[in-house]
């Protein structure tokens, strides 16, 4: 069964409903966000997955699938889900294990003719500084690489704020991450010793996976809003961007094992029915669903703080290369985003606002223009969204719109979106021939291993183009650039 064979009614040209009739237990519609040709390549197991989201108590308006849908833990990854405070449930599945996986941007005043000689270079000493790969931890920073436990308590309690307390961040770095780089539930004592001895060693860290510390080029054509560009710091044809890609590492994903344990067992005890156990969830107001929100606080904080810092080193390795100080090569922060999170958030329903709780697996928040929790330097234009793709294909950055708080609870893509899984990429290409493949193309890249490398190839996602496109289409997301990838960190 594919999205062909099931019963969708067309609501527009890129909007699709499956009814509660669907499903017994269904409570409201589930809807996708597609262009035709997405639509033909939805899995079976994605439309099992968002009509089982559809099922969770206090859901409201209709579970979301977002035009880079693809199968996931429970909730489908590119899945939106909007929960009453007080008859709803919240979910890890619905947040994924790696709390707060997320994307920031950086601008530079360099050029392509600046930076391609010395790509090499530039990566290689990024690889060295920012580490990356499966259980890695900082090595060059004593403060970092020695932290203590009362300390990175604080950090998973005040987030980024420890950032420029300590002399990583700029003022204005706080301003442009989400919610300021700190979730105010945050409570360090809701996360388990096991997972504090995870992740106390890997802020600056990359990771493995999907996760890339991207060097970026915009090619003559690829902007598509000049105005709005300028205002983001986007200003010419060729200019050097920088893209990092990276989530809560270890901790994050410890605190969803144990939290996805202590919600499937109190499942019975509240009384929700389980349709898949990979969608454990407890009332959002019960102790569990308190201690789960405050723990996923501290992941997410965690991660801001770890690509906060991430940054604070490609600042350092960009003045090395360039022997130029931060003033002259700019870095600026465009923006951070989140795409694996559960925030409480107020909306519009029925005409009238409510505070909800709102789930987005491998999605992101793309608030309007005018919105108050978007930076002023924004408020004309929205809140920044970034689109990673590929390693290969290129990037997006686009703003939020009225159109997302409308349809979405003001959400939209996360990425491309995967299109096979790890294992098959990696039976159909190896990972050397890949990296030579890339760098004949113009793409320096430096893996943390060769198989983590063919895991990523460009063919293993959907085509970016055409998810900006339902993005433009259904108007969740405006375009604004597309960058594409010169010199690539991989995990």
């Amino acid at each position: 069964m594919t999205s062909e064979s099931v019963s969708m009614k067309k609501i527009n040209d890129t909007t699709w409903e499956i009814p509660t009739s669907f499903k017994k237990g269904m409570r409201v519609p589930a809807r996708f966000y597609l262009t035709p040709n997405l639509k033909q390549g939805i899995e079976n197991r994605v439309i099992q997955q968002i009509t089982n989201v559809a099922t969770l108590p206090g859901i409201q308006k209709y579970a979301i699938a977002l035009p880079d849908a693809h199968t996931g833990y429970g909730f489908p990854i590119g899945g939106v889900a909007a929960m009453d405070m007080e008859e709803g449930v919240i979910s890890p599945g619905g947040v994924g294990f790696d709390i707060n996986c997320g994307v920031r941007m950086l601008t530079t005043t360099l050029e392509e003719r600046d930076v391609k000689p010395r790509i090499q270079e530039l990566v290689e000493k990024l690889f060295r500084r920012v580490p990356a790969g499966v259980g890695v931890k900082l090595t060059h920073d004593p403060r970092l690489k020695s932290m203590s436990r009362s300390e990175f308590s604080t950090v998973l309690e005040i987030g980024a704020q420890w950032c420029l307390e300590n002399g990583y961040a700029r003022e204005e770095d706080i301003r442009r991450i989400e919610s300021q780089g700190k979730m105010p539930q945050a409570d360090s004592s809701k996360v388990s010793d096991k997972a504090q001895s995870r992740g106390v060693n890997q802020l600056g860290t990359l990771g493995s996976g999907n996760h890339y510390l991207e060097i970026q080029v915009i090619k003559p054509g690829d902007i598509f809003d000049k105005e709005i560009g300028e205002k983001l710091g986007i200003i010419k044809p060729y200019q050097v961007t920088v893209m990092i890609h990276c989530g809560s590492r270890g901790l994050g994903h410890q605190v969803a094992t144990d939290y996805l344990r202590t919600c499937l067992s109190a499942m019975q005890r509240y009384n929700i029915p389980i349709l898949d156990q990979e969608l454990a969830s407890v009332p959002i107001k019960s102790k569990e669903g308190e201690n789960y929100f405050a723990a996923m606080s501290c992941a997410s904080n965690m991660a801001y703080a770890n690509r906060q810092i991430i940054t604070h080193n490609v600042r350092n390795v960009f003045t090395e290369v360039f022997n130029k100080d931060e003033d002259e090569l700019g870095l600026d922060l465009i923006y951070d985003v989140a795409h694996n999170i559960a925030k409480i958030e107020e909306h519009i329903l029925d005409g009238k606002k409510k505070t909800l709780m709102i789930h987005r697996k491998a999605a992101t928040r793309g608030f309007p223009p005018h919105h108050p929790e978007i930076p002023q330097e924004y408020q004309e234009i929205g809140q920044p969204v970034i689109l990673g793709g590929s390693m290969e294909t290129g990037s997006y950055l686009l703003v939020g719109t009225q159109e997302a708080m409308d349809v979405s609870f003001g959400s939209t893509a996360h990425g491309a979106g995967r299109t096979m899984s790890r294992s098959k990429a990696k039976r159909k290409i190896r990972g050397d021939f890949l990296q030579r493949k890339m760098r004949e193309k113009g793409i320096y890249v430096k893996g943390a291993s060769m198989p983590g490398l063919a895991e990523e190839a460009g063919f293993a996602y959907k085509n970016i183009d055409e998810v900006v496109k339902a993005l433009k289409q259904t108007g969740i997301s405006h375009p604004i650039v597309r960058v594409r990838p010169i010199g690539n960190v991989k995990g």
